[in-house]
C-alpha cells in the first residue's frame, strides 16, 4: 500500500512539473513573438503609441479615458495628445479651444537605439518649429520596452514638459 502511495504522488510530481515546463515554455515564446513584433515596429517606423496616462510636471497622474495617440511613420508624426500643465504663452484669439499637443508634420529628425537590456530609445525633433506659436513642440522621447510598454516624454517651448504611459501597436491599414 505504501509503494502504491508512493507511486501516485511521484506520478502526480512528474505531471505537474511537465504542465509547469510546458506553461513556461509558452510564455517565453509569446515574450520572443511580442519582441520580434516590437522590433519589427521600429525598424519599419511604423507604430502608434497609445496614451492611458498623463504625467504632467505639476500635479498629480491623469488617467486618460479617450483615445489619445502619436502615430509615427516612415513620413510623417502625428499628434493627438491632451496637455496638462503650465502654458507660458496664452492660445491666439483665432484658436482659443485648440488646446493639447496636436500637430502634423513631414519635417523632422528621427533616431532609434537600442539599449543593453533590450528597450529602446527614440528621440524626434520637429524641424519646422516656430517659437511664436504656444503649442511648438521640440522634442519628443519615447523608450519603448521589449514587449511593446512606452513612455513619452514632449519638451515644448513654451509649455512645462510632460509624459505619457501607455504602448505601442502596429498602424492599422487604411488609418
Amino acid at each position: 500500500m505504501k509503494t502504491l502511495l508512493k507511486l501516485c504522488i511521484i506520478f502526480i510530481a512528474v505531471v505537474c512539473s511537465v504542465n509547469l515546463t510546458q506553461a513556461q515554455s509558452s510564455k517565453n515564446q509569446k515574450q520572443a513573438v511580442k519582441a520580434a513584433e516590437v522590433k519589427n515596429m521600429i525598424d519599419n517606423t511604423n507604430y502608434v503609441f497609445k496614451a492611458n496616462y498623463a504625467l504632467p510636471q505639476r500635479g498629480g497622474q491623469k488617467v486618460l479615458t479617450s483615445d489619445y495617440d502619436l502615430r509615427v511613420v516612415k513620413d510623417t508624426i502625428t499628434a493627438f495628445l491632451p496637455y496638462y500643465g503650465r502654458a507660458y504663452v496664452a492660445p491666439n484669439d483665432l484658436y482659443p479651444t485648440e488646446g493639447g499637443i496636436k500637430f502634423k508634420t513631414t519635417n523632422f529628425a528621427y533616431s532609434s537605439k537600442q539599449k543593453k537590456n533590450g528597450s529602446w530609445e527614440i528621440n524626434i525633433r520637429p524641424k519646422d518649429k516656430n517659437v511664436t506659436d504656444w503649442r511648438d513642440v521640440q522634442q519628443l522621447i519615447l523608450d519603448i520596452s521589449v514587449n511593446g510598454y512606452a513612455s513619452l516624454q514632449i519638451v515644448s517651448t513654451n509649455r512645462d514638459p510632460i509624459s505619457f504611459d501607455g504602448y505601442i501597436e502596429a498602424v492599422k491599414p487604411g488609418k
